[in-house]
């Protein structure tokens, strides 16, 4: 079936998301490696995307561990950092599918607050056709209920979805819905395979 609109994720596909990068540069990979054997973060963060407060959340977390409090503050208080940077040549295909007047939709695990800042440094998450924040919507991937919100607000047949997300499972849900995937590794085969669908031309697609 025809693609009628492009569904893309955020993290790591527009955005780097790589805390453990973040935190490697400024404590350590020793003391890093350490922290996150102890303090589930990844957790911590997860609730922040089923729609817990953004500040709430961290601060209480920290104040669980004490000898981590500073760390896990970080997390909060250095939020931009641990986002970072955009990947330029997502962005200037997202740009290139709305030139073509594709309609391109944003489906995201992100916190409310968080999301709200995001804006703010990245212009481009003000320019989907539509968007989709787990944190908003109490639902997040790769759970099934979020998908059938999609669905039921876009108005598009699942199989005129192409979906592209750096997780497997968010893949493998979408596919089971009948969306179109693709499993997004590098901004080049993400350009490669909306050039093959007949989306862009090899030239918009640079």
């Amino acid at each position: 079936m025809a693609i009628e609109a492009v569904v893309f994720d955020i993290g790591n596909v527009l955005i780097e998301w790589q805390p453990e990068r973040y935190y490697d540069r400024i404590i350590g990979r020793d003391r890093r490696q350490a922290m996150f054997a102890e303090v589930d973060l990844h957790g911590m963060n997860d609730l922040v995307d089923q729609g817990h407060h953004f500040t709430d959340t961290i601060y209480r977390w920290a104040d669980k561990y004490p000898e981590w409090r500073d760390e896990i503050r970080m997390w909060h208080d250095n939020w931009i950092e641990l986002a970072a940077p955009d990947i330029p040549h997502s962005v200037r295909l997202l740009r290139a599918l709305r030139a073509r007047k594709v309609p391109v939709f944003a489906l995201t695990n992100f916190g409310v607050q968080n999301f709200d800042y995001a804006t703010t440094v990245y212009p481009f998450l003000n320019e989907f056709d539509r968007l989709y924040v787990s944190g908003r919507m109490k639902a997040v991937k790769p759970h099934v209920p979020i998908y059938e919100m999609v669905e039921a607000d876009c108005g598009v047949q699942p199989s005129a979805l192409l979906f592209a997300d750096d997780r497997t499972k968010n893949i493998d849900t979408a596919k089971a819905r009948g969306w179109q995937t693709h499993h997004f590794l590098d901004p080049q085969g993400w350009a490669d395979r909306l050039v093959s669908e007949g989306l862009l031309t090899k030239e918009e697609a640079v």
